[in-house]
C-alpha cells in the first residue's frame, strides 16, 4: 500500500482536522445427509433438511441440504482485433521504350483478397467447466486413509474434476489445522487429517479441491461435539448471556435437532469468518465453498436479547420487532450477506485466485430469468433471508452452486429445476463488465441414476457447470438403502460418461475466478459500529455503497482499479485499488457528534455502478 502507513497516518490526520474539527486516522443446501443402512434407525437421522413439496406416497427424503421442510439429506448454493488495413492495388509497371529492343508490359498482379482476422474464440461462461461431487462427513468417504483413497480414485475413475469436500461440519473440522477444533468422530483415525490428505491425493490426479464450509450449523443434539472447547459448550444454548444460538421469540433454539449460529452476533460472525480464513491459510485448497450461509428456515430467528439491543441500537427502533416487520427482515438479511463479503474481502486479501463459492437455496418455483422482484417473493429471499443474486453481482461470490435438488418425476419440480438454472444464468452479469459463475448442484440421491445423467446434460448444455451431491449416495437405491454405494457408484459412472454425456471426455477446469480487486477495512472508536453506510468514490463519482457490519468491517470486492476515496461517518482515506487483490486500509476512528440515529436500510445489497469511460 503507497503511500507509507506513518505518512498516510498523518495525511488523514490532517484531512479530518480540516474536515470535521476532530483528530482520527459478514447443506450445501445443508448438507447433512445421514448414512443410510439396511436396517432403519431407530434413532433421528443427523441433519434432516427440507425439500421441495413431495405428493402422497413421497421417495424417501434425506436431510438434504436447503429443501423445504420434508426429511432429506442435504449438501451444502462469463466475463464479457485491429481490422487490417485495406489492400493495396498493385499497378502496372511503366513501360519503358529502349530503342530497337521491344519490351513487353509489366504483368499486372492480382489484388489479395482482404485478409479477415479469426473471430475471437468466445470464453465459455464461468465455471461452466465444473464437474464436481460433494463429499460429506456424515458417513464413509473421509473417515480413515483407505476411504479417501477409494473416494478419490472413484472420483478420477468418474471423470470428475473437482471434489468439494467436507472441512467444517459443525463448528468442528474434519482437519488438524484449523481454528475450531477435530471434529469428534468415533470412527475417524486417530491422527489423520481428512482435508490435508484429500487435497494431496486429488491434486495428484489434477483435481482441484473446494473445502465446504457449514458456516452457521454449529450442533446437532443427536450426535453433539465432546470436546470441552467446542463452541456449543462454550456459547451453546445453556451459555446464558454468553450464547451465540440463533433463537426464535420464546427462546427456543432447536430446529429438528440442529442448532444455528446467529449472525447478528458479532463474536458469532467473527468466529464463523475466522474458521473460513484458517483452512485458506493452513491448506493448498482451491477455495472454499459457503453452506448454510442463511437463517433457519421459517424466518422466526434472531430474537436473543443481544440481537435485538444491536437491533434497536442501530436502527433507532424501539420494542421487539414482529416476524412480518420489512425493516428487521431486512436487517437480519444484511447480516448474512455482511459475513459473505467479510469471508471474501478476508480470503482474498491472502489469495486472490482463491475460489469463493455458495451452496445456495432454490425452494420452490422459480422466478422469471432475470426478474429480481420476483426473487424477492421466494422462500430463499423472504424466509431464509439469503440474497444470492446480490452476492454475485457485487463479486462476493465467484461461483454460485444451486442446490438445485429437485425430483423430475415429482409434480412441477422438472420444469423448476430448468427454471432455476436460467433465472441463475440470468444473474450473472456484475457492474464491472466480469461476470459470477454457476453451477447446479443435483441431487443424486433423489433420483435414479437416468434423471441425474439427463439433469447434469441439461445444466451443461445452459452453459452451467454440474455438481452432484452426493459420493456417498450417488443414487436413490444407495439412499434407500437397495444397492451398496460402489453399486451407485458404478451405474452413475457408466451413464454420465457414455458417448455424448457430460464426463464422457474428462477435462481438468483450470480456470481463474473473476477478477478480485478492492479494498477492506473497519471503523473504530464508536459503541455503535455497524450499519454505517459506506461508499467508494472514483474521480468524484460514487461507483459503490455499502454498510459497516456489527464489528465496523466495511470493504469491496469488485471495483474498478485505480484511486479510490472511501467515506463513512465523516471519514475518509484515499488508496489505489490494484489490478487484482483486495489491500486493506487502517482504521478509522469515528467520533460520533450526535446519536446515532435509524440509517436508510437496503433492500438488498449495494451493487457496483459502471466505473464512467
Amino acid at each position: 500500500m503507497t503511500p507509507s502507513f506513518s505518512r498516510r497516518a498523518a495525511l488523514l490526520t490532517l484531512t479530518l482536522i480540516l474536515g470535521t474539527g476532530l483528530g482520527g486516522p459478514g447443506d450445501a443446501q445443508d448438507s447433512d445427509i445421514p448414512a443410510v443402512s439396511a436396517v432403519p434407525p431407530t434413532t433421528p437421522a443427523p441433519d434432516p433438511v427440507p425439500a421441495d413439496p413431495v405428493p402422497v406416497n413421497p421417495v424417501p427424503a434425506n436431510p438434504v441440504p436447503e429443501l423445504p421442510p420434508t426429511p432429506i439429506p442435504a449438501p451444502p448454493a462469463e466475463p464479457l482485433q485491429p481490422a487490417p488495413e485495406p489492400p493495396v492495388p498493385v499497378l502496372p509497371a511503366p513501360v519503358v521504350p529502349a530503342p530497337e529492343v521491344p519490351v513487353t508490359p509489366a504483368v499486372e498482379l492480382p489484388t489479395p483478397a482482404p485478409v479477415r482476422p479469426a473471430p475471437a474464440p468466445l470464453r465459455p461462461p464461468v465455471g461452466s467447466g465444473v464437474r464436481g461431487l460433494w463429499v460429506d462427513a456424515f458417513g464413509p468417504g473421509l473417515k480413515t486413509r483407505a476411504q479417501i483413497t477409494q473416494m478419490v480414485d472413484d472420483a478420477a475413475r468418474m471423470g470428475v474434476n473437482t471434489l468439494f469436500v467436507q472441512a467444517i461440519r459443525r463448528a468442528d473440522c474434519l482437519c488438524l489445522k484449523a481454528s475450531v477444533p477435530r471434529a469428534t468422530d468415533p470412527d475417524l483415525e486417530k491422527g489423520l487429517d481428512p482435508l490435508g490428505l484429500s487435497v494431496r491425493l486429488a491434486h495428484a490426479r489434477g483435481m482441484r479441491v473446494i473445502a465446504w464450509v457449514s458456516v452457521t450449523g454449529i450442533a446437532n443434539a443427536a450426535v453433539p461435539n465432546t470436546n470441552p472447547a467446542h463452541i456449543s459448550r462454550t456459547h451453546g444454548p445453556n451459555s446464558g448471556a454468553a450464547s451465540w444460538m440463533a433463537r426464535r421469540p420464546d427462546g427456543s433454539w432447536q430446529e429438528g435437532n440442529d442448532g444455528w449460529l446467529d449472525l447478528g452476533i458479532p463474536e458469532a460472525a467473527e468466529y464463523a469468518v475466522q474458521g473460513v480464513v484458517s483452512l485458506v491459510r493452513n491448506y493448498g485448497i482451491d477455495g472454499v465453498q459457503l453452506d448454510r450461509i442463511r437463517y433457519p428456515d421459517g424466518d422466526v430467528w434472531g430474537y436473543d436479547p443481544k440481537v435485538l439491543a444491536r437491533y434497536r441500537a442501530e436502527t433507532g427502533r424501539t420494542g421487539t420487532p414482529a416476524l412480518s416487520d420489512l425493516t428487521w427482515q431486512n436487517w437480519k438479511r444484511q447480516q448474512v450477506t455482511n459475513v459473505v463479503r467479510r469471508i471474501t474481502l478476508e480470503v482474498k486479501s491472502l489469495r486472490p485466485d482463491a475460489w469463493i463459492t455458495a451452496a445456495t437455496i432454490t425452494y420452490g418455483q422459480p422466478p422469471a430469468p432475470g426478474d429480481l422482484a420476483a426473487f424477492r417473493r421466494t422462500r430463499t429471499y423472504g424466509d431464509v433471508l439469503q440474497d444470492w443474486p446480490a452476492w454475485m453481482q457485487s463479486g462476493l461470490i465467484d461461483l454460485n452452486v444451486l442446490m438445485n435438488y429437485k425430483r423430475d418425476a415429482v409434480g412441477e419440480q422438472r420444469g423448476w429445476f430448468d427454471g432455476w438454472n436460467a433465472f441463475a444464468r440470468g444473474v450473472q452479469l456484475r457492474a464491472d463488465g466480469l461476470s459470477a459463475g454457476v453451477a447446479a448442484g443435483t441431487a443424486m440421491y433423489l433420483n435414479g441414476a437416468p434423471v441425474t445423467a439427463d439433469q447434469a446434460g441439461r445444466s451443461v448444455g445452459a452453459g452451467l457447470g454440474w455438481v452432484g451431491y452426493s459420493y456417498r449416495t450417488p443414487t436413490l437405491d444407495v439412499y434407500g438403502a437397495k444397492e451398496t454405494t460402489a453399486q451407485g457408484l458404478s451405474t452413475i459412472q457408466r451413464l454420465l460418461t457414455a458417448p455424448g454425456a457430460v464426463l464422457a471426455s474428462p477435462a481438468p477446469w483450470k480456470e481463474k475466478p473473476p477478477t478480485s480487486r478492492g479494498l477492506m477495512g473497519r471503523v473504530t472508536g464508536t459503541p455503535v459500529p455497524g450499519f454505517r453506510v459506506v461508499e467508494a468514490l472514483q474521480n468524484g463519482q460514487v461507483v459503490a455503497s455499502s454498510m459497516t457490519d456489527g464489528s465496523g468491517y466495511y470493504g469491496f470486492a469488485a471495483l474498478p482499479p485505480g484511486k479510490t476515496e472511501v467515506r463513512v461517518s465523516g471519514q475518509r482515506w484515499v488508496d489505489t485499488v490494484p489490478e487484482r487483490g483486495v489491500i486493506r486500509l487502517p482504521d478509522l476512528t469515528v467520533r460520533d457528534l450526535k446519536p446515532v440515529t435509524a440509517a436508510p436500510m437496503p433492500v438488498t445489497p449495494a451493487i457496483l455502478s459502471p466505473s464512467k469511460p
